[in-house]
């Protein structure tokens, strides 16, 4: 045998530094003591011999020679020598033998490996070199409960390898594993099911923990062998009896919840789960109220939701084959199981409750179904909504003020119970809106002495419905009378019984959302906008002693206002002097708490806009209104930019830029009320944003936190492009030259973006750019041009970003209709410029930048290709645009596979198709007589490619061409 010439001698030094607190020096040498032994030819055998003979005591020595031989059997297995082979088999048997006599068992840690290496072992040699594997397994351990621990586990470590779907396996694993399935199901499945049978028999009252594992393994097999196996009269009551035991009913539970998602005939699985229920309901396990261990009843819910999703799928298969009997047999199953959903689905622990979820929302699936319902089945239906309703109460311990855990985990049940509402509300929406209207009703009543989760969850059913029963654009008030009826008369109970005083933060949050969600409410019945306005905007709402509801609020009142503004005439000056303190810039000295935080304020602003520009009111007035709105942050503005120019502590840098940046953010915010119909000019503001353009434009030469103040600057200037039309032009120099001094990558690539859009947008602009063209060219190549750390990916995406930019920037402008733009450049600066286009269509491999590269390179053959194009360009187009065309998709770097690269290659043959549309017969004698034979290509494929360049499709271009140069780059 291998083993004999290798005496078992390990370099103990190295093993030290496998104590996890060995010093780094030995867990160094430890390291490369391991990679020795895992790729030496027979080095590894000593750690065989260790485990073979027992000789170390040290357990991370021990698993440590597990690691070596898991290496081998994986990694090399088929490397091995026979007799390194039969040396491993060997290894794993004494070592099995020496656990049978250990008085004191390994750790579970190495048990794990061991079973793990046995496993591994097992599915490389069990169809060819031990199919005897689990037979020698078997008789070597007999009923030793040591030996039985290893064989359940590595038993886990096979199903594993072999059978467990949450693990990815090449299609030549998956077929060597369907072949070891069909081998074991031949040959020793049987055996493997009797064992289990005498291990679940032999250790239920001296080692549950045993049975456990080896009711695991049942479960975890039971998928794939023959069912008759395990459900048979024995092995069921032996789990039935296991069911009483407490230490083993969990897993018992488990088991049997895996035999009943068992695959099979829906008639036999309805047999199957109908003679389980019985032997359970005669037990007494249906009586779930006498029942306090609550782990147990989980597992026992998530069993009887399998036996109850088991069932529909049965009926729902047999309704479908047209099956009459065996389906009205499963519907009747699925109906006498109800009871006990219902039990479970009430029950006060809501992890019980929701493992039967899925089977309540597959129960009323099937009902919806149904061509007519019986009595029973609308009793049913009820029963479930007040459970529902029931269930969705917050309960004491909920945590308002810092949710944590139990709290995350109750919204997401609640989420779950708003499905099965809505389930409810397609079987039948009458019974729930009359459910609901119900507890509506008698809740806001008595809400003064209610506690606070019975009226946070009336007026919770009443926004769900809103989903449940949906209308078209929230028409919820137009339509079905009895629905529109019912919904109007439950929002007049909400906003006029008082409840919006109440002081709990849910019931208040729970109001405003409900009162938004039903804003056409108010179109129908507009008398009780002020009731609701008022508490929008005192103590119940934005002023509320809750941080989180103030926040909440401001959105839901900038909603409130959007979809009613033609009903907040009467109000507008009266709302914008109640909101006049909380749209203050919050000053950065002021150590106080703002009731709002600035994003809230932006909805603020937002509102105060919308209440402006949408308000019936003459433009004078319009005009005052934005004014007094927007002065005070112009004011602030001013007086902080000074500050901060002065300023050289940098965390009071930090704070003084972000409060500038909330003040023209706050400034653009309300410019989002203007549309086509109200423009800036028609309310008479144009002057108003004009003024705060003078007055943020001078951050942007501030040389302290720059990024942050041309960042707002810019997304204002943006803004003002839309709204301010051509007002906005007289500010774009000044600010184009602050951009474009000392800049970044990062602040070019913004700019661009901005002249684009003044480009795309204002033709009289071509004199300004035709001033800015070269130094903004030339500020993109001189960053592009920065040396750069080979390993830096963050600054070689920017550079990339910053190329696309560019290119994006010279498409507009080609495409814009002011070629003159370029033109005038000089034919120096445009030279240079079209050489950056050709290398960007050839050099990069980024298909997003090369097919705009085409694009611009097409669109200047158009320009200046023709006969009274620009002097010279015609000998550009064949000196450089051809061979770029044919240069670009034979790189490499040009992958035809990927979809980017495919229309970049379209873009070239457009290319191809507008030289030949402008030079005509010229552009093909130069093909056929200079370029193509200068590629070494053959006449035919010359004269080939000519001829479609010639055709008028250019689809049948695009298509040859993709074809031409696949061919070419074989």
């Amino acid at each position: 045998m291998a083993c004999q010439s290798v005496t078992a001698v390990m370099d103990e030094q190295a093993l030290l530094g496998l104590n996890p607190n060995a010093d780094a020096r030995y867990r160094q040498r430890a390291v490369a003591y391991f990679e020795q032994l895992k790729e030496s030819q027979d080095a590894w055998e000593v750690c065989a011999e260790a485990l073979a003979k027992g000789i170390y005591n040290d357990d991370h020595v021990k698993f440590f020679c597990f690691q070596v031989l898991e290496h081998q059997i994986k990694f090399r297995h088929a490397g091995l020598s026979a007799a390194q082979q039969q040396l491993i088999r060997e290894t794993l048997m004494k070592w099995l033998q020496c656990q049978l006599m250990n008085v004191q068992p390994e750790k579970p840690f190495i048990k794990n490996k061991a079973a793990q290496v046995f496993a591994l072992t097992f599915v490389m040699e069990y169809l060819t070199l031990w199919p005897k594997f689990f037979f020698d397994i078997l008789s070597l351990v007999g009923l030793n409960p040591h030996g039985i621990d290893i064989y359940l586990r590595t038993l886990m470590a096979i199903d594993g390898e072999v059978v467990d779907r949450d693990i990815m396996h090449s299609p030549e694993e998956t077929r060597r594993n369907t072949l070891i399935k069909d081998s074991m199901r031949e040959q020793c499945i049987p055996s493997l099911v009797e064992s289990w049978f005498q291990i679940l028999q032999t250790y239920q009252q001296s080692h549950p923990e045993l049975t456990c594992q080896c009711l695991e393994v049942v479960g975890a097999y039971v998928s794939w062998i023959d069912l008759n196996l395990i459900a048979n009269d024995r092995f069921v009551n032996l789990l039935l009896s296991q069911m009483s035991v407490d230490s083993l009913r969990e897993e018992a539970c488990d088991c049997l919840y895996e035999i009943v998602n068992k695959g099979m005939d829906p008639v036999d699985k309805t047999k199957l789960v109908e003679s389980l229920c019985q032997v359970l309901q005669s037990a007494g396990f249906f009586s779930v109220e006498q029942e306090d261990d609550v782990d147990f009843l989980a597992k026992f819910s998530r069993l009887v939701n399998g036996m109850g999703q088991s069932l529909v799928l049965s009926w729902t298969k047999l309704a479908k084959t047209g099956n009459v009997k065996d389906a009205a047999d499963a519907l009747q199953a699925v109906e006498s199981k109800v009871p006990l959903l219902l039990k479970l689905l009430v029950h006060e622990d809501d992890d019980i409750s929701a493992n039967i979820v899925c089977f309540c929302y597959e129960y009323l699936h099937v009902l919806k179904q149904l061509p007519q319902l019986t009595e029973q089945q609308k009793t049913n239906i009820e029963a479930i909504m007040l459970a529902v309703m029931k269930k969705l109460t917050y309960d004491d311990e909920y945590n308002f003020d810092n949710e944590g855990e139990d709290e995350a985990m109750f919204v997401e049940y609640r989420k779950q119970l708003k499905m099965l509402l809505d389930r409810l509300a397609q079987v039948s929406p009458e019974l729930l809106l009359e459910a609901v209207r119900r507890v509506f009703t008698t809740t806001m009543q008595t809400w003064q002495t209610s506690p606070f989760m019975e009226v946070e969850v009336a007026i919770r059913l009443l926004y769900m419905l809103g989903e449940a029963l949906p209308a078209s654009h929230g028409a919820h008030f137009s339509g079905d009378t009895a629905k529109t009826s019912a919904l109007q008369d439950m929002m007049r109970m909400l906003v006029s019984c008082g409840v919006s005083s109440y002081q709990h933060s849910s019931v208040s949050l729970e109001f405003f959302e409900t009162v938004v969600r039903y804003d056409k409410f108010f179109i129908v019945e507009p008398q009780h906008i002020p009731n609701v306005l008022m508490a929008f905007l005192d103590q119940r709402g934005l002023r509320h002693n809750s941080p989180k509801v103030r926040s909440r609020v401001a959105y839901l009142f900038s909603r409130f206002i959007k979809t009613l503004h033609k009903h907040m005439n009467a109000f507008i000056e009266d709302i914008l002097t109640r909101i006049q303190d909380l749209l203050e810039l919050a000053p950065p000295e002021n150590g106080f708490p703002t009731l709002l935080t600035s994003d809230d304020q932006l909805f603020m602003f937002e509102t105060a806009g919308v209440l402006i520009v949408s308000g019936d009111i003459a433009a004078e007035r319009k005009q005052a209104l934005m004014r007094s709105l927007l002065a005070p942050l112009m004011d602030a503005f001013r007086l902080l930019l000074t500050k901060l120019l002065h300023e050289t502590d940098e965390e009071r840098q930090v704070v003084l830029a972000d409060c500038l940046s909330h003040a023209v953010g706050f400034a653009s915010r309300t410019s989002k009320a203007f549309s086509n119909k109200q423009t800036v000019k028609q309310c008479g503001c144009t002057e108003v944003y004009r003024d705060c353009l003078q007055t943020f434009l001078p951050a942007l030469s501030c040389p302290v936190q720059r990024g942050l103040l041309r960042s707002s600057v810019r997304s204002f200037l943006h803004r003002m492009i839309i709204c301010l039309e051509e007002e906005v032009l007289p500010f774009v120099p000044a600010a184009s030259e602050h951009m474009l001094k000392d800049c970044e990558a990062k602040d070019l690539q913004e700019f661009i973006p901005l002249i684009s859009q003044i480009t795309a947008k204002f033709k009289q602009v071509s004199p300004f750019l035709q001033q800015v063209f070269m130094p903004l060219v030339l500020a993109i190549f001189e960053v592009l041009a920065r040396p750069a750390e080979d390993n830096d990916q963050a600054a070689a995406l920017e550079k990339q970003m910053l190329r696309r930019s560019y290119f994006s920037f010279i498409q507009v402008i080609t495409g814009s209709g002011m070629n003159e733009v370029m033109a005038n450049q000089g034919a120096e600066n445009i030279e240079r410029v079209v050489f950056t286009i050709i290398q960007g269509a050839v050099d990069f491999p980024d298909p997003i930048a090369q097919k705009t590269c085409f694009i611009i390179l097409s669109k200047l053959v158009e320009l200046w290709g023709g006969k009274d194009g620009m002097v010279g360009f015609p000998d550009f187009i064949y000196k450089h645009i051809v061979p770029a065309c044919f240069l670009a998709p034979m790189k490499p770097t040009f992958d035809l596979s990927d979809a980017q690269t495919v229309l970049t290659l379209s873009e070239c043959a457009v290319t191809l198709k507008m030289i030949h549309l402008k030079r005509g017969p010229e552009f093909i004698q130069f093909l056929q007589q200079e370029y193509l034979p200068s590629l070494q290509m053959s006449p035919d494929i010359s004269q080939e490619l000519c001829q479609v360049l010639q055709q008028p499709d250019l689809k049948v271009l695009k298509n040859y061409i993709k074809a031409f140069f696949q061919q070419a780059k074989l």
